[in-house]
């Protein structure tokens, strides 16, 4: 039997990004006058798309010249990229837990455009492992918590949503994949602060990734050994009442 697609999240799932993106996601706002404290990204709105923050802040504090706002967030990115480039590291576990799934299929879906996610992987090694294997909500013009991005990645890699595994550690990546049918793995790295979705399967280190998954695929064989007999045992039942009844049985 083929083994799951596995999906996995990019900032704060792989790769420590998200205070380094709430850092400088803080400057560009505050300087636009929109007020927004590190801790805002890393509660509220951890894994959300810049522009619905943006949205949001503006409904709360006023509208913003989209002109300064765009020339803002171009800003942003660039200061981001070139932090990222120096200082991202991958999270606590990552590397080994990769190494230890090298065998599974598996791809990125981030709600980040394609040259930040290119750039996390690059500067942690991680490019080793997924090559060109990533997908942006940019490019698919669909982001979380919507489940088409999850569903998109999945159709491109020739998968069917019940085949994938999303692996995710914000609440809008867990939903988009619960709401695109496929098994989801909550990384909840703040459980204090956060409750994982019912339907999501939560851990609190990616180091148990491994052993979560094996049981998951061990769990899918057997149900499918059993729904091969009970279909095997029914087969033979119903041609034995049809030998029967027409006579074949002599």
């Amino acid at each position: 039997m083929p083994l799951p697609l596995l999906l996995f999240d990019c900032d704060g799932t792989l790769v420590d990004s998200e205070p380094l993106l709430a850092d400088e996601m803080a400057t560009a706002l505050n300087g636009v006058g929109l007020p927004f404290e590190r801790r805002d990204y890393m509660g509220e709105f951890r894994g959300a798309r810049f522009r619905n923050i943006v949205a949001e802040l503006q409904t709360r504090f006023g509208a913003v010249d989209p002109e300064r706002l765009e020339q803002a967030e171009r800003g942003m990115r660039d200061n981001l990229a070139r932090r990222l480039a120096r200082e991202l590291v991958t999270l606590p576990g990552v590397t080994a837990t990769l190494a230890n799934l090298a065998h599974f299929p598996s791809a990125v879906v981030s709600n980040g455009p394609e040259s930040k996610i290119q750039t996390a992987l690059n500067a942690t090694g991680l490019a080793a492992y997924f090559g060109k294997r990533f997908f942006s909500g940019y490019t698919a013009n669909c982001w979380k918590p919507e489940p088409c991005l999850h569903l998109h990645a999945a159709s491109i890699m020739g998968f069917a949503a019940r085949d994938c595994i999303a692996i995710d550690d914000a609440l809008v990546g867990v939903r988009a994949a619960l709401k695109a049918g496929m098994t989801v793995i909550h990384l909840n790295r703040f459980p204090a602060a956060e409750t994982t979705p019912d339907g999501a399967i939560e851990i609190e280190h990616m180091a148990q990734l491994p052993s979560v998954v094996k049981r998951l695929v061990q769990r899918r064989e057997s149900a499918i050994r059993r729904a091969e007999t009970t279909l095997s045992e029914t087969t033979l039942s119903e041609t034995g009442f049809a030998e029967k009844r027409y006579g074949f049985i002599t």
